[in-house]
């Protein structure tokens, strides 16, 4: 038996698609895109969902990574996972790296050169003819990802929240990792 939590959802844009769970048992909904965007190889890009929500209090939206898309590209979410607190009103927004590296293809008088070319990716790493509009003609460096609208970015994953009540004190208890930090577990 899953758990439903009523969530109050705002468009904020007639092109706005409503998030939906693609399979009756997962945890995380789809979140897309309401306009085109172009991300070039070390760029960053906010990709606008058009929706805007009222968590019950206790409630967070995480925003993930869809799995298919890091798998296929360079695309990545900045912050994974951000974070839709439950005081906040504002448009779900992901935040997007093409982590792509730019590779120089030549250099011709002491500067490098970038291989360009006409067409884009998209988010499932394949070439794509499509053009946003105002873009037809122009070139782009390889490994540039388009965004389209309707494009499935990331997933929010609905969950529970627990405030700390912090407390100081002088002295913490015993464990046997003690200070142990960064790898201090090993690897193997």
């Amino acid at each position: 038996m899953i758990n439903k939590v009523n969530v109050k959802l705002k468009k904020l844009h007639p092109d706005a698609v409503l998030p939906k769970y693609a399979k009756a048992l997962d945890s995380g909904f789809d979140l897309y895109a309401i306009e085109d965007t172009v991300i070039s190889p070390g760029h960053s890009a906010k990709i606008r969902t058009g929706i805007a929500v009222a968590l019950p209090p206790g409630h967070e939206i995480q925003v993930r990574p869809r799995s298919g898309v890091s798998d296929k590209t360079k695309l990545r979410v900045s912050n994974a996972p951000g974070t839709c607190d439950a005081g906040f009103r504002g448009e779900i927004c992901v935040l997007i790296d093409n982590i792509a590296q730019l590779m120089p293809s030549w250099v011709v008088d002491g500067e490098l050169k970038f291989r360009e070319t006409n067409e884009l990716l998209g988010i499932d790493g394949k070439p794509t003819n499509y053009l946003p509009n105002g873009l037809e003609g122009e070139t782009f460096f390889e490994r540039t990802y388009v965004i389209r609208k309707g494009d499935r970015i990331a997933q929010g994953v609905l969950a529970s929240v627990l405030q700390a009540s912090f407390e100081e004190v002088d002295e913490l208890d015993e464990t046997e990792r003690g200070t142990g930090g960064f790898g201090s577990s090993g690897t193997n």
